[in-house]
């Protein structure tokens, strides 16, 4: 394949630092550029991804489909002079285990001083 059919392509990370650029044919799916990014992701950072499921690309706003082309998703840059695409990247981690919620007790009544107001409550309930 020529060179010049090739899309090159970089991935902004959370913390604004880049992945890539790298060099796909037009062919290539989003879920091969992602399992690739998984397997290029940086060692330094704090949100690692484990597998291309917890990847979501984003390009000219919209969160691509794993079963879509390089060539479907840059069709908005088909005018633009040969570039460098950058896509952004979310990560999304998948739960490991569910953590029990705390419920958080709200008071229902005003407290002046450390006292309630019983009369305001009556009134407030009589209503």
């Amino acid at each position: 394949m020529p060179e010049e059919d090739l899309v090159e392509l970089k991935f902004r990370l959370y913390d604004g630092s880049d992945v890539g650029p790298f060099q796909y044919s037009p062919t290539a799916t989003v879920a091969m550029l992602k399992e690739r990014l998984v397997s290029e992701w940086p060692k330094d950072k704090k949100i690692v991804p484990k597998a291309a499921s917890d990847i979501k690309l984003i390009n000219a706003g919209k969160i691509l489909e794993n079963g879509k082309t390089v060539a479907q998703c840059k069709a908005p840059f088909d005018d633009l002079p040969k570039s460098v695409i950058t896509m952004h990247v979310v990560v999304q981690l998948s739960p490991t285990k569910a953590r029990p919620e705390k419920k958080i007790e709200e008071e229902e009544a005003p407290q002046r001083g450390g006292r309630l107001n019983t009369k305001k409550l009556l009134s407030i309930r009589l209503r």
